[in-house]
Order: structure tokens, then sequence, then C-alpha cells
């Protein structure tokens, strides 16, 4: 049976790509627990501070580049914050001292910055484990609520079967909520410690309805502030056993009390990021699983890509390849665990997944258990041209709040432009209502507006041209581009230029490259399809604008 299953994913695998999806949930654990994903330096000063804030620019951009939609941040660290909170004390990762502020607000830094990169920002909690006994936080809770805190170890745990457990949990993550424009609350270690002495002997529907009880709490709280925030977890990555294969003994259902196939399917949950750290037939047959019992909810696997490290179990990069597939073909998303380990580009990862897997955006699918309304269409779509090849794309809406109503951009040459083709996406969740764009005389505009709960309005098209012709086309003054090389115009030999650098529409840093003065062309078979500007760099940190160009392979 096993050689059969075998054969069966050769087979999924050895078919022609899968198209990539408009809608896919594309996510990495950004962790902040000693800095091990970020920040890799402390805030104490006016200059540390904005080098700390430049790394997870850094980060997010490189996430950008490669199509990650879903950053799930570590904002509850352990009884610590790494955001101002009226509960519990700073987080020492942020300015090196457990309780001393770092001088600003990571939280709200980095929403805006994912907000203005097109990505969710969902605040992952973690809830159950309070950290060493006599550290700061626990230290702190122990005060708090003397009677509710368990030790194991050296470790401190909140009492999974308290009320008290289940009102202070509901409270953090209301606060985080209620404070800040996030996008979702992800809970991390919604269960009973496995090495809890009671647990052994503990009666399973018992210890299930505990653990519900404080999913219930925070999810009524979240939602009656902010209906549209998705609330998700991230279970054991085997929810049980199933007809045909065994868990090993480790899964969320029957080992750790966690019922997350119940919680979607009550409307607890929205989305869940099974911890699926495995390979082969601890993997496939499980994550089908998964599939079957979603109650039509987002199910996003976590991939442990840590574990391609030398230091881990060094498996190869085709472990993980073969489970990406997969879940594409099944229609499932996926999370990296962790961050730096995708960035890093162990093993070639990250090169796999921009040159590949991901070389188009993708938009999070809509949350329509919630709402199916979609939202109205935009308005007075203009296109003006403020410099050679360059124009200024803007639109109107109803909603005047910039917070509540977002938008896709689309492009191609052909008219009306596909908005359901991911190849076409140049720009999404835009909270602005104009983007500079390439006007080339053949490219053509579409806008859609997408509310917050991932609902898509009907596209606004471009007026449709009257006298378009193909040969329009060769009166285009982008910089020539054949998705290898990209054309160097002679103004860089006037600006004293060290490197070219490409960014995106919106300013964003895409990469540098080097720059030859001989040479009238550079590479750029490395980036992936979209719209870029190219611009000179001098030693004096000097930048000019070069020009705008098109990757479509």
């Amino acid at each position: 049976m096993r050689y059969i299953y075998t054969l069966f994913i050769m087979l999924l695998i050895s078919l022609s790509a899968v198209s990539q999806p408009k809608h896919e949930v594309r996510a990495v654990w950004l962790t902040t627990i000693g800095g091990i994903d970020w920040p890799h330096s402390y805030a104490q000063s006016a200059r540390s501070i904005d080098k700390q804030k430049d790394e997870l620019r850094h980060i997010l951009d490189q996430l950008q580049q490669v199509g990650i939609n879903t950053v799930l941040l570590q904002t509850r660290v352990r009884g610590t914050m790494i955001y101002p909170s009226t509960y519990e004390p700073w987080d020492g990762c942020l300015s090196g001292f457990p309780g001393k502020s770092p001088g600003y607000d990571a939280l709200a830094f980095a929403i805006d910055e994912c907000h203005k990169r097109g990505m969710e920002l969902h605040a992952w909690m973690v809830t159950i484990p309070v950290g060493k006994w006599d550290a700061l936080g626990c230290r702190q809770l122990r005060k708090k609520m003397p009677h509710n805190l368990i030790k194991i170890k050296a470790d401190g745990y909140l009492n999974p079967e308290s009320q008290q457990t289940a009102d202070y949990l509901a409270s953090l993550c209301a606060e985080v909520t209620r404070q800040y424009d996030i996008d979702g609350i992800h809970l991390d270690y919604i269960r009973y410690p496995e090495d809890l002495p009671k647990l052994k002997s503990l009666d399973r529907q018992h210890g299930r309805s505990n653990i519900t009880r404080i999913v219930s709490a925070i999810s009524r709280r979240v939602k009656s502030l902010k209906p549209w925030v998705k609330m998700s977890c991230s279970p054991i990555g085997k929810y049980d056993d199933t007809a045909r294969y065994w868990s090993h003994g480790w899964n969320a259902n029957t080992t750790v009390c966690q019922d997350a196939v119940a919680w979607l399917r009550d409307g607890l949950m929205d989305e869940l990021f099974p911890m699926m750290y495995f390979r082969d037939n601890n993997f496939f047959p499980f994550a089908l699983d998964w599939k079957e019992q979603s109650h039509g909810r987002i199910i996003v696997p976590g991939l442990g890509i840590y574990f391609m490290s030398p230091r881990e179990r060094d498996w190869p990069l085709t472990d993980i390849t073969r489970e990406l597939e997969v879940l594409r073909h099944i229609g499932l998303g996926h999370a990296y665990f962790r961050s730096k380990f995708f960035t890093d580009d162990t093993k070639g990862l990250y090169t796999y997944a921009k040159n590949s897997y991901c070389r188009y955006p993708s938009l999070v699918p809509p949350m329509t258990w919630a709402s199916r309304h979609k939202p109205d269409m935009p308005f007075q779509l203009s296109l003006s041209s403020i410099a050679n090849g360059v124009s200024l794309l803007s639109w109107s809406h109803t909603e005047k709040d910039t917070t509540m109503m977002m938008f896709n951009i689309y492009a191609s040459k052909k008219y009306p432009v596909d908005t359901d083709d991911a190849r076409n996406l140049i720009a999404i969740r835009r909270q602005g209502r104009q983007l500079l764009v390439p006007n080339d005389g053949c490219t053509h505009y579409a806008v859609t507006a997408t509310d917050r709960y991932g609902n898509e309005s009907k596209p606004l098209q471009e007026d449709a041209p009257y006298d378009y012709a193909e040969t329009q086309c060769s009166n285009t003054r982008l910089l020539n581009c054949d998705g290898k090389k990209v054309e160097v115009p002679e103004a860089s030999r006037l600006a004293d230029t060290e490197f070219l650098l490409v960014e995106s529409l919106q300013g964003v840093a895409i990469t540098t490259l080097p720059y030859n003065p001989t040479a009238k062309t550079a590479n750029i078979s490395r980036i992936k399809d979209g719209i870029y500007q190219l611009r000179s760099l001098n030693r004096k940190g000097k930048s000019h604008r070069l020009g705008m160009f098109i990757i479509k392979r």
C-alpha cells in the first residue's frame, strides 16, 4: 500500500506544472524569541532603532520578492510582548533588556511595513507557555495569578483547565485586535503541555473541552471587535490517526487535546497552519486528511524547512519541493518554519520559490464563510502621462477609509485585461489609490477593490482603445528587456554610477546589480516577471532614475 501511495505522489509531480493560482496562502513564521529571525541587533539609541527597523525592512523586501503574502510575526513571546501592553512587559529581544522599551512600537511598525508591501500580518501569540519560572514574564504572572501557573521542570505554564486562563488570553488578544490594524490572530501552543504529568491519565474528551473553551473565549472577543480578523492556530501536524496511517502517538486531537477540526467546523477558526514538519508517508496522507476535514476553511501546512540545515537532519531540497508541488495540486497553501532558513536560501529553496514555484503574486483566499458581499467597483480610472514612458494610474472608490478597502492592479498587453490570470497581477492589497506604471502604448490596466474579508469587486478596465494596433508597441519608450537582460542607458555613465538599483513600482528595492560602464545591458534573469524601475547608485548613495522596464517571459 505504501508503494502504491508513493507512486501516486510521483505521478502528481510528474504531471505538467499546476498553473500558478490566483489565490494561495504563502506564509512564513517570523520568530522574535532570542532574535533568531529578527531582530539581530538591539534598539538602544536613535541610530540602533533605525538599524533594527532596516533589518525588518530588508527581510520583508526579500519575502515580497518571492510572493509571500502572509507574515506570522511572534508578538507574545513568553509572557512578554513586542508592543507596549497593559498586561505584560516588553520582551528583551528588542532592547536587550527584558521589561525595557526599545523606544518604538515594533508591532505597529511591522504592520505598516507589511501593508506597504501588500502582505497580511498576523499577530502570533504563544499562549500556554510563559517562559522560565524565574524569568520576568512568568514571575509577573505568578504575582498576578498565583494559583494559575503550573511549573514543569524549569518552565512555567498557564493552567489549560482554568477559566482564568481563557479570560486572560482573550483579554490579551482583544488588546492587540483593538489597538492594531492586524489581519489575524495566530495562536501557538494552544494545547496541553506534553510533559504535564496528569496528561497520561487525562480524560481526552474533558481535555478537549478545556482547550476548546480557551479558543472559544479568544475567538468571541476578537470577532466582536473586528469580524474580519482571521482566527488561526498551529496545531500538531497530524490531526489524528487516519484509517491507513498511524500518527506514531503524536497528534493534535488525541495526544494534546487540540480538536482543530471541530474549531473549523464550529466557526472558531478561519485558518489552520498545522506544523507538518515531516516527510514522505508521515506528510502526504496527513495533508490530505487536513484537506478532507477543512470544512471549507483555509489550510496552510507548515513545512519544517529548518530540517534542511546540516546542523539538523540535512534534508535534501527535493523533500520540500515535492511537498510544495503536492500541496498546490490539492489546493492547499504553504508556510515556512522559519523565515531565516527561507531568506538564507537554504539549499536553494528561496531561489526555487522565486524562479519557479512563486513566479507571480497570489492573493489570500477570501473568507466567504464570514462575508460574501463583493465591494463596489472602483471608478474614474485614469492614466496620466507624467514623463517619457511613465504614467500615473489613479482611481477612486466610494469607501473613504483607506484601511478598509484595498486594491489589486492588473496589467496586460491584451484588452480587456484578464483579472482571473495571476500572471497579470502587478500590485496586491494596495491601500493607496494611484500607482506609477509604464505607458508604452500597448499595456492596458485594470483595477479591482478588495475588502478586509478578501472579497474582490468586478474589475474596472481602461476605456476601450479606439485605434489600438500591435504596431504601437514598437514606439515604446521603456528600456529594452528580453527577460534575461535589460538595456542600460548612456545616462548611467553621467551619474558616477557604482551600482544599478532595481526597484518595484512602489519604490521598494528589489536588488542591486553590478555596473560595467562599457556594457550596454545588465543581467536581470534572476528577477521574476513584473514591472520595475532601473536607477543608478553612486558611491555617495545618490540615485538617479534611468527608466522603467517590463519582464514578461
